[in-house]
């Protein structure tokens, strides 16, 4: 099993209008507030954060900060204030999907304190849906998003490649999304057709281009330390399944400082989707793991197909328990390894996916990664800072200073204590947006009255 089998979001009976996006006045005020600006690991005790027109307006001590007469106040007395966070494999529903669970399910992303996404298998609709978050028009993280992806079916000869790479250019996606089963010579045409007309590209490692190639070809991101087992057990073409985890045996774990000094020097950033890794080859039953937080938020049937879903890829196949906890140790190694060497660690779980809940599975991402050994705030960093940085915005995003993008999220305790405290949000910004737990809540509640079969 080398590639993941997308979940339709599409959902018969799920067609009740998602809520419009609520009236937010122009100034909101968090008063009294610790802030974790992630510009560095610091915190800032007792202030004010002024948020004018969708921008942090001002940031200073409470005691200097003057709060203007036509604010909303927000008391932030024992609260911290952090940048959102971004789900960097994120999926939007396509195709046949209802409008109401598209937007449905970017409520979810937002709802756990995700303000940016990046959607990692596109279509026209997309392009669309970007724009209409970016105005405000609904309740939406902001959205990167590829166009439909290059595979063994699609990108079948450099000819359709390069047709591609010109189209989804012209079409105006953020990046391209690469698909297992790419041939050698198509992807080099991709490669060198992506370079030419300034189009990044991210996702799988096609066997037949393995890691060194990958790194060498100067993908923006490789997604789920695809190729990496296989590299690691000299093995780059395969037969590899499910990532490696056929090949945990023969992984040769003194090559995972090689591994990293290669990613570093290639400028090659990794999206580790430790969530979805943990999912399928972990021993918690199936049946439990469809009672974990969110799930009441989805379809019964789309829970149900992920049930026999795990059932089957547990029962066939590589798995087995003992190989199951070599593979997760092999990957929390090379995660540590990886972020020590400074390879950038791009936050993403993969959701909607296999007992992936939009939203909900970031939060055991962000857990994988302080259990791989990074620090709680080098954790937060691989959602805030760094995807700034990966996609070049620094200016706007990823850090709560002055004149940044007002995508914020108020927790109840603090985040660099406890990385666990990133769900513990007492509300969410988006835009300068102010969405407090009560109104989250209400909407989850209406969500998990009507989630359709």
């Amino acid at each position: 099993m080398r590639a993941i089998a997308i979940i339709s979001c599409a959902a018969a009976g799920f067609a009740a209008a998602h809520p419009a996006p609520p009236h937010s006045p122009a100034v909101v005020a968090f008063t009294n507030v610790t802030v974790i600006p992630m510009d560095r690991e610091r915190v800032l005790a007792n202030q004010t954060v002024v948020v004018r027109d969708g921008r942090i307006a001002e940031i200073g001590p409470a005691a200097r900060v003057r709060v203007p007469d036509d604010a909303l106040r927000v008391d932030g007395r024992g609260r911290y204030l952090v940048p959102g966070v971004a789900e960097m494999h994120a999926h939007i529903p396509e195709g046949n999907a209802s409008p109401a669970w598209v937007e449905r399910v970017l409520f979810l992303y937002l709802a756990n304190g995700v303000t940016t996404i990046r959607g990692m298998l596109g279509g026209p609709s997309h392009l669309t849906l970007r724009d209409r978050a970016a105005r405000g028009e609904i309740l939406s993280p902001t959205i990167y998003t590829s166009g439909p992806s290059f595979n063994g079916n699609s990108a079948t000869s450099p000819e359709v490649a390069r047709r591609m790479v010109e189209e989804q250019r012209a079409a105006g996606y953020d990046f391209l999304k690469i698909h297992p089963g790419v041939p050698r010579v198509a992807f080099d045409t991709m490669a060198a057709t992506a370079q030419r007309v300034g189009i990044r590209f991210s996702g799988h490692v096609p066997l037949e281009v393995g890691l060194e190639r990958a790194l060498e070809a100067r993908y923006a991101s490789i997604d789920h330390l695809d190729g990496y087992l296989e590299w690691l057990a000299g093995m780059p073409r395969g037969p590899s399944q499910w990532f490696g985890l056929n090949l945990a045996e023969r992984v040769d774990e003194s090559r995972i400082a090689e591994a990293a000094r290669l990613t570093r020097e290639a400028g090659v950033w990794v999206v580790p989707t430790e969530a979805l890794m943990e999912s399928f080859v972990g021993s918690e039953p199936p049946e439990e793991m469809a009672r974990w937080p969110g799930m009441e938020y989805l379809p019964a049937a789309m829970v149900r197909q992920w049930i026999q879903q795990l059932t089957n890829f547990r029962s066939q196949g590589a798995w087995t328990p003992e190989r199951a906890e070599r593979f997760l140790a092999i990957r929390k190694r090379l995660i540590r390894e990886l972020h020590a060497a400074g390879v950038g660690i791009l936050l993403g779980s993969d959701a909607p996916q296999v007992m992936n809940v939009p939203g909900f599975s970031i939060h055991r991402e962000l857990r994988s990664y302080v259990a791989a050994g990074l620090t709680p705030y080098q954790a937060l960093e691989t959602g805030t800072r760094n995807v700034a940085r990966f996609f070049g915005a620094e200016r706007e995003f990823g850090t709560v200073e002055t004149g940044k993008r007002a995508n914020l999220v108020l927790l109840d305790a603090d985040p660099l204590a406890d990385i666990g405290n990133f769900r513990r949000q007492a509300g969410v910004m988006v835009g300068g947006r102010w969405l407090p737990r009560e109104e989250v809540e209400r909407r989850l509640a209406t969500i998990a009255a009507a989630p359709g079969e």
